[in-house]
């Protein structure tokens, strides 16, 4: 059975992330979608959660409530990253991990599976949207164009 996974903190879903997850749930058996609090955005864990679940009711959704605050492509933060990510995942036979970044094949190797980069076909990243939603809004859906702006 394949089993895979992304991670992401998904402030706000775009279609950049639409488009990686879609691939995971054509070429898996079962996928997690693990969703980190961040405070670079004002949306909640729960509301990002809510629209991934309505995009992918077969998907399995994890909430990372605690996630580590450091980043970056050292070997300590690394260690840390793929230390968080082994706990959660520790009774799930995951097999591959799925991302567009760089770092995937760290997590691939420290959890033991395949790194499935997908290549980025939509340039837009959340950052992106956040920085200018009207500039960027046909790369989010209605529904989470309106949760943004109304806030």
């Amino acid at each position: 059975m394949k089993i895979g996974f992304t991670i992401g903190k998904f402030a706000p879903l775009h279609k950049g992330h639409e488009s990686l997850i879609d691939k995971a749930i054509e070429e898996m058996d079962e996928v997690y979608i693990l969703i980190n609090n961040t405070d670079v955005s004002n949306i909640s864990l729960e509301e990002r959660a809510k629209w991934i679940k309505d995009k992918y009711p077969n998907a399995n959704v994890i909430l990372g409530k605690n996630p580590p605050k450091k980043y970056g492509m050292d070997e300590e933060s690394i260690k840390i990253q793929t230390d968080y990510l082994k706990g959660i995942f520790k009774d799930i036979p995951i097999t591959h991990f799925y991302s567009s970044e760089e770092y995937g094949k760290y997590v691939a190797r420290d959890l033991n599976v395949v790194d499935r980069r997908i290549e980025k076909e939509i340039p837009i990243s959340a950052t992106k949207i956040r920085n200018d939603i009207e500039k960027n809004k046909q790369y989010i859906e209605e529904n989470i164009y309106k949760k943004i702006i109304n806030l």
